[in-house]
């Protein structure tokens, strides 16, 4: 009779023949991309790491009268060669290890890698994107993501015949939801008190729509996004395959600044599906900002103040322009353009009123239980100030001006529970549902 292996801790026998289930085993939320683009941004922090130790190093030297090298923050010497050593060393073992995974991965794939990605595998990588997607995306790393517009769960590529066999009965109505910073698609669908709410789900079902999601890289400039998602919807107008009858949105967040640019930029480029485009729905879009960037900027500047913590400026500039976007809710390429995106400034936007001919809503939330002018400005949802999130500003020019009736605050609600409130779900299917016909 053959023993089985125990595993005897603190008193307690764990039988070791049993294997640990599908979920729990990391290796099946990962692509072989993946290790390639781990191994990438492994090599991109050793190196990070080391300008700041040198930096630092050169600082203490500065205090001595010790000269530095060529460039702030370098050392020189037989010092400056220990550091560009380590740099050259980290450098060219990071370029081997990509070239060797580049090779291996059409043997991973062979072998039987799994393509889908898992649920917590889509969240690390939208939590990644929204903190670096920028820094991803310019440096090729295959865990940045591309945009893409989706239908149950698959992307929507309108260059392969025939088309996508689950857009077969596909309604002449779109629901197209955008989700916020950090976040995918995936995360529309929620649970609250052991019920599932799914605002666009129940919202199709119960008007007609067929939903599409955006899936987008939320680390990039909002306007970079609306660039490329004014030109992603006028593709589905093209290809839609019935007659286009109306578009309507409903975002989350960072979402409603990426509509707001690509709407700007479709009627700048004279695209067509604007015309198609009847209601917006904004969910707590911080239209003028969030505190909490602001803050961010704050502690750039403080660092930067003295020669010691200089160096370390450099990790509160690892946050993606996606981010930086929400200081003050840039929606524009001159936003941005020609700006140090990191240099503490007033707000100069341009200013984008709401679009005409097209009716929108908004729904913001406060932790407070009821309205005043501490919780207005201070508390908001914990992350979006109520009077951002209604479009409110103290300058008229910016102010975006939402009718008393298309407005809706959820209180003691927080920034995500917005995705989980039924409540929020009614409210949206009050505004949308269009009026009873009269009786005859």
């Amino acid at each position: 009779m053959r023993h089985r292996p125990w595993l005897l801790i603190r008193g307690a026998a764990i039988d070791m023949t049993k294997k640990k289930p599908a979920s729990e085993n990391a290796l099946n939320h990962l692509r072989p991309s993946d290790l390639r683009g781990v191994a990438q941004l492994a090599t991109q922090a050793t190196r990070g790491v080391t300008r700041i130790v040198e930096g630092v190093h050169q600082s203490v030297y500065d205090t001595m009268g010790v000269p530095g090298g060529p460039a702030t923050g370098q050392t020189r010497g037989v010092t400056g060669l220990v550091y560009k050593s380590i740099h050259g060393v980290t450098q060219a073992v990071g370029k081997a290890l990509d070239m060797a995974l580049t090779g291996l991965m059409p043997l991973l794939e062979s072998a039987g890698a799994a393509q889908a990605g898992s649920a917590q595998r889509e969240t690390v990588l939208a939590i990644l994107n929204g903190v670096m997607g920028d820094h991803l995306a310019a440096s090729g790393n295959p865990l940045a993501i591309s945009m893409t517009l989706r239908h149950q769960g698959q992307a929507l590529r309108w260059d392969v015949e025939p088309r996508p066999a689950h857009l077969a009965g596909a309604a002449p109505k779109v629901l197209l939801l955008i989700h916020g910073l950090c976040m995918n698609d995936l995360q529309w669908h929620t649970e609250k008190d052991g019920k599932v709410v799914d605002h666009g789900e129940t919202i199709s079902a119960a008007l007609g729509y067929t939903p599409i999601h955006v899936r987008y890289n939320t680390g990039l400039h909002t306007s970079q996004n609306g660039h490329q998602l004014a030109a992603e919807l006028e593709q589905m107008v093209q290809h839609w395959p019935v007659p286009l009858d109306e578009i309507t949105v409903l975002v989350h967040s960072m979402g409603g600044l990426l509509i707001r640019s690509a709407l700007y930029y479709a009627r700048q480029d004279g695209l067509t599906w604007p015309r198609h485009l009847k209601n917006i729905v904004f969910l707590g879009t911080p239209h003028h900002g969030s505190p909490l960037e602001r803050a961010g900027n704050w502690v750039d500047t403080i660092l930067g103040s003295t020669p010691f913590t200089a160096p370390f400026a450099r990790l509160g500039k690892l946050r993606s322009a996606g981010i930086t976007d929400l200081r003050y809710g840039h929606v524009l390429d001159a936003d941005w353009q020609g700006h140090d995106r990191f240099h503490r400034k007033p707000d100069s936007r341009v200013p984008l009123p709401l679009p005409e001919g097209v009716a929108c809503y908004a729904v913001a939330a406060t932790l407070a239980s009821e309205r005043s002018a501490l919780a207005d400005r201070l508390t908001g949802d914990g992350l979006v100030p109520l009077h951002s999130g209604l479009g409110e500003h103290d300058d008229p020019a910016r102010s975006l001006i939402f009718a008393k009736d298309s407005q809706w605050i959820a209180f003691n609600t927080g920034h995500m529970e917005l995705l989980s409130r039924p409540e929020v779900t009614q409210q949206v299917l009050k505004w949308l549902t269009p009026p009873a016909e009269p009786q005859a």
